[in-house]
């Protein structure tokens, strides 16, 4: 594996194969050397990995989580403000947010990618902050040079034509066979996307600088400044919504593998920062299928069989509050597969495999709303609406995208036709705005649906996409919107099947000496990370343009 920042993880046994696939025991993880260039890219007064301490898994976790988490330039729930654009059937009344943010969603600080993350890269593209100094939001948000795409930040998405691929890594997932990745989430500070990948590693990249002075043709191909390995096959993983570059304290992640505690894992050093342990009826440690961290950050909810479990963050180990989705044989069954929070409510959602989502207290976990079941396969994700009347819902070998009226918890408003075939999890994600929702699917498209196009009454029709284009070869699993740049990032690939006729015994292979037949699924193999341009052209671009019809008049 090439990592020219060399972050490769110190906290963790190994990484193998996906136990599924080949049952062959993890490999030893490459051990984090002296010396590395994580020390390079070190802000001043940042300790580097090399300089602190070794502690145990708790010790780690009680300094970290000892005090509260200092937040950089922290901005109301967006939930809350208003909206340009009316959200679909906007004649209804809405919910009303609370005036307390406590558990509404925070927007994301914009203010990484260029200069402020140093820690885990290549070195920054900007002067760093001095101790104690902090940049206005409007300029850490709108101070760039006039040929940059984040000009102002007002840059939108457009999607009257197909997104321009600008970059993406390859050959980071050709070292091992059929290393497909499993979804890619952009950084709640949108300056790093992080992966995984069958391998059971998590990778974090940076954002190329070169992006934000529309030097396209300059692109490399990215590599991972960051690996962290985990020992089994990972079921789910989470930034911690408040992670601000400037602010390293806030800098981490969580993920959860299979016959493995919870890990949280630091996004600057790429070590196990802290570990929540939950423990079944028979005092036996037992993975959590799903994750997912309060807006507010303060507790990591854990999704089990007809179980979620709250650890505080503040408190890592094995205590936690247990909240059964099932009482007195009335409730939601199955295993909790997906979470999300609503943006102005103190409400959570539920998906299971049952194919049922249901809505919860935040403050007792009671539950408020269970939905139809709708859906033909177990739920894989869902997501709320940014002004907290909608939630979208999605599972595996299913179809469709269902929106759901949480005004009216029984109605369907609309549904998005995709193609799912298998029972990877495919993720969709909406923009900060609410209008546009994108999704791939198991043929590689990518579908991008104008909600604010769906009929005003609510017939529940079939919303038809906007535009569809083909992202991969393979089937586009995960797709994520960056949080303030008309940038996209997919990630594809699914566990490749032998067809009947590679089989050792057919009489075709055996006629042409046993030769492999190269079959379709083999020449559609796709495991990438692609990142991709959606919103309006470059100046050069435009500059020569005008030049062009300024010749013609003349």
């Amino acid at each position: 594996m090439s990592d020219s920042a060399g972050g490769e993880s110190g906290g963790v046994a190994g990484v193998g194969q996906d136990a599924d696939a080949d049952n062959e025991p993890p490999q030893q993880a490459p051990p984090l050397l002296a010396g590395d260039s994580l020390e390079e890219g070190s802000e001043e007064g940042a300790p580097t990995s090399a300089k602190r301490p070794r502690m145990s898994e708790e010790e780690q976790g009680l300094e970290q989580f000892a005090k509260p988490v200092k937040m950089l330039g922290e901005t109301p729930a967006r939930a809350c403000l208003l909206q340009e654009d009316a959200a679909p059937l906007a004649q209804r009344e809405p919910l009303q947010c609370e005036e307390e943010g406590g558990k509404g969603e925070e927007v994301p600080v914009c203010g990484g990618g260029e200069e402020e993350y140093h820690q885990n890269g290549d070195g920054g593209q900007g002067a760093p902050l001095e101790e104690g100094e902090t940049k206005p939001e409007e300029e850490r948000n709108g101070n760039r040079s006039a040929d940059s795409p984040s000009e102002g930040q007002h840059l939108g998405l457009d999607f009257t034509q197909n997104p321009q691929m600008l970059t993406g890594s390859w050959t980071e997932y050709s070292n091992l066979p059929e290393n497909y990745l499993k979804g890619c989430k952009w950084a709640p500070d949108g300056s790093c996307i992080l992966t995984n990948s069958a391998d059971n590693v998590l990778r974090v990249y940076n954002l190329p600088p070169e992006v934000y002075s529309y030097n396209w043709d300059l692109l490399p191909e990215m590599s991972p400044v960051l690996r962290m390995a985990e020992g089994d096959t990972i079921y789910d993983y989470c930034w911690y919504p408040k992670m601000n570059s400037l602010d390293p304290d806030s800098c981490f992640l969580a993920s959860s593998s299979r016959d493995n505690p919870v890990h949280v894992w630091d996004a600057f050093y790429g070590e196990v920062r802290a570990s929540f342990r939950p423990y079944n009826h028979l005092d036996e440690l037992t993975a959590a299928h799903s994750l997912c961290f309060s807006p507010d950050g303060t507790q990591l909810y854990c999704g089990f069989d007809k179980t979620v479990r709250v650890f505080y963050t503040e408190r890592p180990g094995r205590d936690c509050e247990e909240r059964p989705t099932v009482v007195k044989k009335q409730g939601q069954c199955g295993i909790i597969s997906c979470f999300g929070f609503s943006p102005c409510q103190s409400v959570y959602a539920c998906g299971s495999y049952s194919r049922c989502a249901g809505l919860y207290s935040c403050q007792d976990g009671t539950l408020l709303a269970l939905l139809p079941t709708r859906h033909h396969g177990g739920l894989t994700h869902l997501l709320f609406s940014p002004d907290g009347n909608y939630l979208y819902t999605g599972g595996r070998k299913d179809p469709e995208i269902l929106c759901w009226d949480l005004r009216e918890p029984d109605k369907v408003v609309f549904s998005l036709k995709r193609n799912v075939a298998t029972n990877q999890r495919i993720y969709f994600d909406l923009d900060a705005s609410g209008r546009y929702l994108l999704s791939g699917d198991t043929e590689g498209v990518v579908s991008i649906w104008d909600t604010h196009t769906a009929p005003p009454d609510g017939n529940e029709e079939l919303l038809q996409p906007q535009l569809r284009f083909q992202a991969h070869w393979d089937c586009t699993n995960g797709v994520s919107i960056h949080p303030f740049m008309p940038l996209l990032a997919t990630s594809s690939g699914q566990r490749q099947f032998p067809w009947p006729g590679d089989s050792d015994g057919d009489s075709i292979s055996d006629g042409e000496g046993g030769e492999a037949v190269m079959t379709p699924q083999e020449i559609r193999q796709d495991n990438a990370l692609t990142l991709w341009w959606a919103g309006p052209l470059g100046p050069t671009a435009e500059g020569s343009q005008e030049q062009s019809t300024a010749a013609a008049k003349a």
